[in-house]
């Protein structure tokens, strides 16, 4: 446990200038493989830790982390990104466990001076890091057996989609990922980002390869792009409707906005990149090419 007093100590730390760059990654920690009140940051973290069956360890989670539809019957300690010390320290947990990525960088150096074990899990976009991602969770906490075989399995869902996409004809279809949309401009998912690597793994081509990460797009740059599929998320502030997509003026004269071809999918099954990826680069496969895939 940690007291009020020490909570206070370490942030007057912090506001003297101990901090981290704001790009940093805290090294792993071996974990604790005993740990009996995990806090879990993440969405794929906390459903993987349901997936080694290891979610009555779990004493709180993230408000990203909301499946399965269980873990929102544990206390919330926050939006990933916007995270207290006090909030987590407060669970007394034995672990804290995380996506890298999560802060901010000041709540991450409390964490650490705290001396309650904790890892930061790398999250590359990239499909055939997913096994790894799901091996290091495993092994933080005590269940190196179970993740292998998780991840086994994983992986070779991920190879069963490439083989099926690869038997696809007809040409590859153009996806636009559109995560947000502010004063009629589109924020959209450009290289090195999850959605242009699901949008790979179901057999599409990024419509936005030339920026990188999630990045606002002229209307220039979307007209030029001519994507054929335009995909979004179903959830919350992200959802986009085809009413409010294809009546951007940007959108016109683009073959998505001629065969109103919308596909919006939950975002966590979809940008995850943990064990229902395969179910995800299935699913989108299915809808951007019809009939196509199983």
């Amino acid at each position: 446990m940690v007291s009020c007093s020490k909570i206070g100590r370490l942030l007057a730390i912090i506001l003297l200038g101990s901090t981290i760059s704001a790009g940093g990654v805290l090294a792993a920690d071996k974990g604790n493989p005993e740990a009996k009140r995990i806090v879990s940051v993440g969405g794929t973290i906390t459903e993987i830790l349901y997936d080694l069956g290891a979610q009555d360890r779990i004493v709180a989670r993230d408000s990203t982390s909301f499946y399965p539809a269980d873990a929102n019957s544990k206390p919330d300690v926050g939006y990933m990104r916007q995270l207290s010390a006090e909030g987590i320290l407060g669970q007394k947990p034995d672990l804290i466990l995380m996506e890298e990525g999560s802060g901010p960088p000041p709540v991450l150096e409390i964490l650490k001076a705290s001396e309650v074990p904790m890892v930061v899990i790398p999250t590359p976009p990239k499909a055939d890091k997913i096994g790894q991602k799901i091996r290091d969770v495993g092994a933080a906490v005590g269940l190196s057996d179970k993740a292998e075989a998780l991840a086994k399995k994983t992986e070779d869902g991920l190879k069963a989609v490439a083989a099926d996409v690869t038997k696809i004809s007809g040409g590859k279809k153009k996806v636009l990922f559109v995560l947000s949309i502010s004063n009629g401009r589109l924020m959209a998912g450009g290289a090195d980002t999850e959605a242009g690597a699901i949008i790979e793994m179901a057999g599409g081509v990024n419509a936005a390869p030339t920026i990188n990460g999630y990045k606002p797009l002229s209307d220039e740059a979307v007209i030029a792009a001519a994507p054929d599929v335009i995909l979004s998320m179903s959830r919350g502030d992200h959802s986009i409707t085809p009413e409010q997509m294809f009546a951007l003026p940007s959108m016109q004269t683009t073959p998505a906005a001629a065969n109103k071809a919308l596909v919006s999918m939950d975002g966590l099954l979809l940008l995850g990149f943990g064990p229902r990826t395969p179910e995800a680069a299935r699913a989108l496969a299915a809808k951007i090419y019809p009939g196509a895939i199983n």
